[in-house]
């Protein structure tokens, strides 16, 4: 496998970016982890860097911001480092109905979920063209196949980015650089705790919900394959096929049954 190839990883200190961390290391990948917190960065490196000796360089910066990733895109090209691979991971959500939800937020949301995955992926994919090789993994979810009432922002951000693969997998077809969606489902990470989603009835009894090594490995199986898309889980294939056959507004009353809050008050804390 590869020795001296590097991955780019946006949120690799935990959940799904943590365990595609593990997998490409796994496979002697060195890696470049990016993500807000200095001390989980250090952390993690930490950890990989003991468990399967490779090299592993931490960038810390808030993707929230629009300056962030041209900064990273700019530090990794100083260091003369060439990424092989890209895996934008990183995305937050935020839970309650969209007129009590803060729109600051949101905003930020929009900027990590969306705006940060158009400047890695052009910049990258700009890059991995010029060499005719290459690998982009865009994590999306089945959210973007569904309406999210109590996530309206989060669900809409998930279709920006499942619609945006296809558009540039099509695009790029017929060169040598391939671009991956992965589409996961509910997943047992912190995800619900920044979301403030703890309380809402399918995250609290975890009904459903998958581990995040598995969803990885369903992830870093298919970009490796150079496969266009994944849908994580059985249960999360029959869901969005079941959704293209059922009216919207159906699907939408039923994820809303399903993720209202235990406490019974939708509005946003």
């Amino acid at each position: 496998m590869a020795t001296t190839q590097t991955a780019l990883i946006t949120g690799g200190t935990s959940g799904i970016g943590r365990e595609l961390a593990n997998c490409f290391a796994q496979d002697k990948y060195n890696l470049i982890l990016v993500a807000r917190d200095e001390h989980e960065l250090a952390q993690t490196a930490q950890q990989i860097q003991q468990q399967y000796g490779v090299q592993v360089t931490t960038i810390a910066k808030d993707l929230f911001r629009r300056e962030a990733p041209f900064e990273v895109y700019q530090e990794v090209k100083a260091s003369g480092t060439q990424v092989d691979v890209l895996v934008n991971d990183a995305g937050q959500g935020q839970y309650g109905t969209f007129d009590t939800t803060d729109v600051e937020r949101e905003l930020d949301i929009i900027q990590l979920n969306c705006g940060a995955y158009v400047v890695f992926t052009k910049l990258y994919l700009q890059e991995m063209l010029a060499r005719n090789e290459g690998k982009i993994l865009l994590v999306g979810s089945i959210a973007g196949q569904l309406p999210g009432p109590l996530q309206a922002v989060y669900h809409a951000t998930k279709a920006f980015v499942n619609s945006f693969a296809t558009s540039i997998q099509e695009e790029n077809k017929d060169s040598n650089v391939t671009i991956t969606n992965l589409l996961p489902g509910l997943t047992d990470t912190d995800f619900f705790e920044k979301a403030d989603m703890t309380r809402a009835q399918n995250v609290a009894e975890k009904k459903g919900m998958m581990e995040p090594a598995d969803v990885a490995k369903d992830g870093y199986k298919a970009l490796m394959a150079g496969q266009n898309r994944v849908i994580s889980g059985v249960m999360n294939k029959v869901q969005v096929t079941a959704s293209n056959v059922i009216p919207d507004e159906l699907v939408a009353a039923k994820i809303h049954s399903e993720s209202k809050p235990v406490d019974g008050d939708e509005s946003a804390k």
